[in-house]
């Protein structure tokens, strides 16, 4: 919008500092939107750390428990205990809303009905196996659920970021020097009529005399 092929008029005036003032209110709402996000951005990295960390230990103590597994009953022993396990799993997904972003709420299911096997070719190892990795996979639920949600609340931020700069260095300063056009238009305007006017009123005063 620039200013000079505006036509310097009363109601593009009132149009102008309508606009504009509705341009502030929205960079305001923004900038509010930006720092609520950042900060919910900010809570979710260090929930997504520390699920990584539980994770990795979750993983490790359950790989660790199927090797102790392997040595005390064999490979085939650990193979043939494996496909007598049946546990279903699935998973719940809600989401709840932080300024308009969907954040996932993952919630893990598990069904599964033990003893899954009888004692002889299997060792205490084999149940911690299974035990290990079940709480190995409620880790990583818990995982995705920060990862989706600081991807999700990194992209807004990038987003509310663009428009917050957009308002900032396009759209308010276009609407202000295109106000300050008009404003100066009409301000020359009313200069000019006024002495007009002047001149008109000192001559009919002259014609008087």
């Amino acid at each position: 919008m620039a200013g000079k092929h505006i036509a310097p008029t009363r109601t593009n005036l009132l149009r102008l500092k309508g606009e504009l003032a509705f341009a502030r209110s929205g960079y305001e709402l923004l900038e509010q939107k930006r720092e609520i996000l950042i900060l919910e951005l900010k809570r979710f990295i260090a929930r997504a750390i520390e699920a990584e960390r539980k994770a990795d230990q979750a993983l490790a103590a359950a790989f660790d428990a199927l090797r102790e597994a392997q040595f005390a009953t064999g490979v085939s022993g650990v193979v043939s205990a494996s496909r007598a396990v049946n546990i279903e799993s699935g998973l719940t997904l809600r989401e709840r809303r932080v300024m308009g972003v969907p954040l996932p709420a993952v919630e893990l299911r598990m069904n599964d009905n033990p003893p899954y096997y009888g004692p002889s070719g299997t060792s205490v190892w084999t149940d911690e196996a299974v035990l290990r990795f079940k709480e190995a996979l409620a880790s990583l639920a818990a995982l995705a659920e920060c990862r989706i949600s600081v991807m999700r609340l990194a992209q807004e931020i990038q987003k509310t970021i663009r428009r917050v700069n957009a308002l900032e260095r396009i759209f308010i300063p276009d609407y202000e020097d295109s106000l300050h056009h008009v404003e100066g238009a009409l301000e020359e305007a009313d200069r000019e009529a006024f002495f007009v006017l002047k001149l008109v009123k000192d001559r009919l005063e002259a014609e008087e005399k």
